[in-house]
């Protein structure tokens, strides 16, 4: 049986002349168990691939090969027209019973395939994140999601005002954009833990600067962070931790730049290795700070714009809004305090990474750092 060019098996119209047959000859509707019947073959072909389409037109043409047998003892009279009327009423509602109950088999069955699916891709998107599983399974599955781990990826993450997930309008908007432009890349794009992910080939990185850009507009102003290039199945974590990390330096250094790039942080992951180096640096250097009339947060404030600015003081100034005499005021205190000069280039390194530190470690906020320089 063929249906809108589509070879439909038999198989999937088990009975159904037969019901048709009976329908003609009594008007009853379909029994219960018919229309089961007819919801278990919808299923069985959604699950062969068959398109609903070509089934729904193989089911009108059966009803029609066969309706020469419904009629072939009709009449001509008044009686006989009208006999003839009531059957074709009942074996029209009879086909809508029939074609309705196989398309609800059918849909359902797509509904759970779907569901599947689904639940597939977010058990790998959480394995392949967080580094879990066989590598080789892993692998085996991310082919069937497009991804290949002969070659080196890379992770973008962003993030914006709200959580996302895969059926928000944010996501899709970046998908189809990414789609659009790039066709089948070997793209995979998902959320985690509401932002938005972007695996691709390390070698591309046109497509990571188009899905910052698309994302950048689609969270209204959000972050992305870009993690490096990282070999193997590995290396999408190595890379996802990165472009994550890149995020938390960012919201606690008060980065400002809209696209981040791992690469070009790798500075400040190294200062924070050593966690109890860099808590005595900065309590060496900016613990006297602390003696300051306001505390110690507004002269690393100036530090901070200071360095920000190329040392240039009226620009550093003007960032903070105030005059220039006002921030050179602030420059000679903090050398009257620290003994470092912060305009001398030999002072200036060991302050400007003791600020970077303060800011990593949130201090003077942090009370453990603070607790530290009380024990000196």
């Amino acid at each position: 049986m063929t249906g809108h060019g589509q070879r439909i098996p038999e198989e999937y119209l088990k009975g159904y002349p037969r019901i048709l047959t009976a329908v003609a000859a009594t008007g009853r509707r379909l029994t219960r168990e018919e229309i089961r019947g007819r919801r278990a073959l919808g299923e069985r072909a959604a699950e062969a691939g068959y398109g609903l389409r070509g089934l729904v037109g193989a089911h009108l043409a059966a009803a029609r090969a066969h309706w020469p047998e419904m009629n072939a003892t009709s009449g001509t009279d008044a009686t006989s027209t009208m006999a003839a009327m009531n059957t074709f009423d009942s074996v029209l509602a009879a086909v809508e019973q029939a074609v309705d109950a196989f398309a609800e088999g059918y849909e359902r069955a797509q509904r759970l395939a779907v569901r599947q699916e689904v639940t597939a891709r977010r058990e790998f998107i959480d394995d392949l994140l967080y580094g879990r599983s066989d590598l080789t399974r892993l692998a085996e599955r991310a082919e069937r999601f497009g991804l290949r781990f002969a070659h080196a990826h890379t992770v973008a993450v962003a993030e914006g005002p709200e959580a996302y997930d895969e059926g928000h309008e944010v996501p899709r908007a970046v998908e189809r954009a990414l789609i659009g432009r790039f066709g089948d890349r070997s793209i995979l794009l998902t959320t985690k833990a509401g932002r938005l992910v972007c695996v691709a080939p390390g070698d591309q990185d046109e497509v990571l600067r188009y899905f910052a850009k698309r994302a950048y507009a689609a969270t209204e102003g959000g972050r992305v962070a870009i993690g490096r290039p990282q070999p193997g199945v590995g290396g999408v974590v190595h890379s996802y931790e990165e472009a994550l990390n890149v995020l938390d330096l960012a919201e606690r250094l008060d980065l400002e730049d809209p696209v981040l790039h791992a690469a070009d942080l790798l500075v400040y992951p190294v200062l924070a290795r050593d966690r109890q180096a860099l808590t005595e640096l900065v309590v060496s250097a900016l613990g006297p700070l602390e003696a300051a009339r306001g505390g110690a947060q507004p002269l690393i404030d100036t530090l901070t714009a200071y360095f920000d600015a190329g040392c240039v003081a009226a620009e550093a100034a003007r960032r903070l809004s105030l005059s220039v005499r006002a921030l050179t005021y602030r420059l000679e205190r903090i050398h009257q305090l620290t003994g470092a000069d912060p305009a001398d280039p030999v002072h200036r390194y060991t302050l400007q990474t003791a600020v970077i530190g303060a800011r990593l470690l949130n201090w003077p906020a942090e009370t453990f750092v603070e607790s530290a320089s009380r024990t000196r």
